[in-house]
Order: structure tokens, then C-alpha cells, then sequence
């Protein structure tokens, strides 16, 4: 057999190998409730060469080949043993399982000994959850939400609430815009519109669509819902009085606004969470989207380097708040046509960072500037930090970070030198560390880090994330 047929063959077996983990997958996420990614990459729904590239993604990620029938094995395993819900990284148990191998008898021992700590996850009440608003953020909650609801063990979506009367018209649009999405592709699912009991059936289950004109006037008991989340992304309501309007409604438990709140706990998810128990607080904010952004990155900083001051400037797409031809707007310069200017505005995710991170508090300063690009953003972070470090050290600090602790859902480690914006759109992680843009000073006292975003795809992620703990649906999790 001469080297190209060789080549051939090996591809084909990976492929086949593919092909069995895609199954395994499926099996495991609709019998069991059981999710598996790959450091963090999502695996469910992805096609063979998708997988194929996890791998090499992977094996790039430790300088060492990785082997796509040693997942097989594992996921195999995980298949027949007994576990609650839970969320695995195959990549990690991967990983490991290369490195400690002669440790175990086989691969099924290696797994038991590492997922042991699963039998004492408490089982799990799933939540209902309302969607109050169905803008650029709530469809894609939507969608995580109704994509991922498996088995129904989390949070399931009851009802979207709109400040507009749904008529027959008006639920088949809110069904296209559903269904398609000029950014983010196509709806990898079914969406029936279902004008005789105003509702959408999305992926075969009914989603109520509630007019109202004020968040009180709503009874959601009259549709079955009961000590419901309801996560409000209409941008209406920020204060804490306001939002506690919401709490009036018959039907609801807890509120999350999708924007930076007052009087009340702002949350970037892996950070500062466990602060604020469930049990003590009704209303939680989950900040902003750049505030996501980079409050991970700058506690990795704060916790290994130590930050004595900085800037930060956001690259941000335009919003649907600024206007497409030029206008009059209640801010100075967003009256600008949005897709043929860059449009200096400000953000306040340098203070609110703080919020996160109290010792950051005051060593900050921020500006952003929107540019004509509808999604997919950038944060240049400046800082003088208190202990000199090299390049090779702050990659070297932010790959562990991306690997290992209470942040690899946040940060994603990139290798691409030709990493450009529309690539980073659809990551889940909120803050995309860019390793190769990176810039130390000579006497390694300054540092400028690149942290890209999807301002939409990314943020949803950090609100599902932080809507499970608060909902308490939190599964076991492997990373």
C-alpha cells in the first residue's frame, strides 16, 4: 500500500470513529441528559469533519497528538455506566487518561474513579422559564433553550412575552425570525406558528406568546407556569424597583435582566456567582456583554500579576440602537449612520468590572468605539501590572486558565494568527484570548491583550449559564 492510500485509510477510520461518537452523543444527551464537549467546545449536533476538528484543535492545545478512539472509548463507557445529569469534557477525561493510563486496569476503571464524584449530585427540579422580550438576545436564548432542552431535567422555555399584540401575521414573523438569522444561520430545529392558541411550536413543544403591556398584568398561572425564572432582555427595566414589577405577575420566582442592573447583584458567571445565593436574592443582573468580556481576563491578571491601573477600549459592533442613515439620537454621535461610521460612544464596563472584582476598583478607565460590523467585537486591554512577566509567561498564565479552574467556560484560548472577527462568531466562551496579538513591554511592567467577543452568541451563553444557578439546575460537571 504506497503513502496515499495509506492516507486514505486512516482518514476513513477517523472518520467512522466520528461517525460511532456522533451516535454516542445523541444517545447520551437524549436518554440521559448528559452533555459531552470537548475542552469546552460543544459536541452535540456537529458534523463529522466538525469533530475531526475538535481533535486537532486539541492536539494543538497540548502539543501531542489526540487520538479521536480513545473519546470513543470514553464516551462508550460513559454510555453504560450510571450518572445524573451532567456536563463532561472528553477532552479533559481524554487527556488525562493518556497521562495516567498504567494507573488503571482499563479505560472503564479511569472513568468510574474520575466521575465518582457524581453520585452525590442531588436531583435535579427542572425550572420553567419566561423570556420577557424577543429581541436580538432573546431569540438566541430562545434557541439555546429549546436546543438543548434534551430530556426537559433543566430549564424549560413556557412562554416569551412581547410588548406587541400577536396576531396571526405577526407569530408567523416572530416564527421567521426565529427560524432565520442573517449572523447566526438557520434554526437547527422546527418552529410551527400556532395563531388558534397564540403560541409557536418550537422543536415539537408549545411556547405561549404573551402580550402585555406592564410586567404585573400577567397571569402566567393561567398557562401552567409555576415559580418560574423569568429573564427579562427587553432593556426596559433596570432598576430594582422596576424589575420587581415582574415578581407581582402570579407564576413567577426569580427574575434575570440581560443588561447592567441597579440595586441589585451584577453577575458575570464564573466570577463572582457565589456571592449571591439564590435562596437570599429575587433579582440578578448578568451585566453586559463586554463586562463578560472581561472580567475573566482581568481576574486571571488581578489573581496571578497583580493590576495597578489601565485602560480598556471596546471595538463594538453596532447595535440596534444606533441608527442605520443619519438621525437624530438622544446620544451624541450614535445619530451617525451605524454601517458607514466608526462611532466614538462611551461603556461603563470599566467600572463595573469593579463590581466583580472589588480591587479594581478605581484602577480603570474605558471608552468604546462602534464599528460597522453587525456582530462579533473586540477588547484592547492595556495594563500596567505590579509583577514584570514575559509574552511566554502571560500565555502561559492565560492557557492554564483556558484549561483548568472556574474560568474554562469563560475563556477560549486562540493559536490563530489570522484570527479576524467574523471567526470568532457562534464561540460560547464570552472572552476569546488572542495569544498571538498579545504585546509585553521590555521591562514587562505593561501588557496589551486582545479579547475578542461575540457580543450576542457569547453573552447568551454567560445568561443560560448564569440563569442555571440561579434556577438551581446546575448539573455535574466534569472539566
Amino acid at each position: 500500500m504506497n503513502l496515499y492510500q495509506k492516507q486514505l485509510s486512516s482518514e476513513a477510520e477517523k472518520r467512522r470513529s466520528a461517525v460511532e461518537l456522533i451516535k454516542i452523543i445523541s444517545d447520551l444527551w437524549y436518554e440521559k441528559s448528559i452533555e459531552l464537549v470537548l475542552f469546552r467546545n460543544p459536541l452535540f449536533d456537529k458534523s463529522v469533519s466538525e469533530i475531526l476538528n475538535l481533535h486537532l484543535y486539541a492536539a494543538h492545545f497540548h502539543n501531542k497528538p489526540f487520538s479521536i478512539d480513545t473519546s470513543v472509548a470514553i464516551a462508550n463507557v460513559i454510555l453504560t455506566i450510571h450518572l445524573p445529569p451532567a456536563k463532561l469534557d472528553l477532552g479533559k477525561l481524554s487527556y488525562e487518561y493518556r497521562l495516567e493510563e498504567e494507573h488503571y486496569e482499563d479505560v472503564r476503571h479511569f472513568v468510574l474513579e474520575k466521575l465518582k464524584g457524581a453520585k452525590t449530585t442531588k436531583n435535579l427540579q427542572p425550572k420553567d422559564v419566561v423570556l420577557y422580550g424577543f429581541g436580538r438576545i432573546g431569540r438566541l436564548l430562545a434557541r439555546e433553550l429549546l436546543f438543548k432542552t434534551g430530556k426537559g431535567a433543566q430549564m424549560r422555555l413556557r412562554a416569551i412575552v412581547t410588548r406587541d399584540k400577536n396576531d396571526a401575521l405577526s407569530l408567523e414573523k416572530r416564527a421567521s425570525l426565529l427560524r432565520y438569522d442573517s449572523i447566526h444561520g438557520d434554526f437547527q430545529g422546527t418552529v410551527i406558528a400556532d395563531p388558534s392558541n397564540n403560541a409557536l411550536i418550537i422543536n415539537g413543544t408549545t411556547v405561549y406568546m404573551i402580550y402585555a403591556n406592564a410586567p404585573e398584568e400577567v397571569d402566567y398561572s393561567s398557562y401552567g407556569i409555576e415559580n418560574a425564572l423569568l429573564i427579562d432582555n427587553t432593556g426596559a427595566f433596570t432598576t430594582k424597583e422596576a424589575l420587581s414589577r415582574h415578581l407581582v405577575a402570579k407564576g413567577i420566582h426569580k427574575v434575570l435582566l440581560t443588561a447592567p442592573g441597579k440595586g441589585v447583584p451584577n453577575i458575570v458567571y464564573g466570577v463572582n456567582q457565589h456571592q449571591f445565593n439564590p435562596e437570599k436574592f429575587d433579582i440578578f443582573s448578568a451585566a453586559s456583554c463586554t463586562t463578560n468580556a472581561i472580567t475573566p481576563i482581568l481576574k486571571v491578571i488581578e489573581d496571578t500579576l497583580g493590576v495597578v491601573s489601565g485602560h480598556l477600549e471596546t471595538i463594538h459592533a453596532y447595535t440596534n440602537d444606533q441608527n442605520l442613515v443619519d438621525n437624530m439620537h438622544r446620544k451624541y454621535r450614535r445619530g451617525r449612520a451605524a454601517t458607514l461610521n466608526m462611532v466614538i460612544t462611551e461603556t461603563g464596563a470599566g467600572t463595573a468590572v469593579a463590581k466583580a472584582i472589588p480591587a479594581l476598583e478605581g484602577k480603570l478607565t474605558s471608552n468604546a468605539i462602534r464599528v460597522p460590523v453587525p456582530n462579533g467585537s473586540l477588547v484592547v486591554l492595556n495594563l500596567e501590572v505590579a509583577t514584570p512577566t514575559t509574552l511566554e509567561t502571560l500565555n502561559d498564565i492565560m492557557k492554564k486558565y483556558a484549561l483548568e479552574g472556574e474560568l474554562v467556560e469563560q475563556i477560549k484560548y486562540s493559536f490563530n494568527h489570522e484570527l479576524v472577527s467574523s471567526d470568532i462568531i457562534g464561540t460560547a466562551a464570552p472572552a476569546i484570548y488572542d495569544s498571538k496579538a498579545s504585546i509585553v513591554s521590555r521591562d514587562g511592567k505593561r501588557v496589551v491583550l486582545y479579547i475578542w467577543y461575540d457580543n450576542e452568541y457569547g453573552y447568551s451563553h454567560q445568561v443560560i449559564r448564569l440563569a442555571k444557578y440561579i434556577a438551581k439546575v446546575r448539573r455535574f460537571t466534569y472539566y
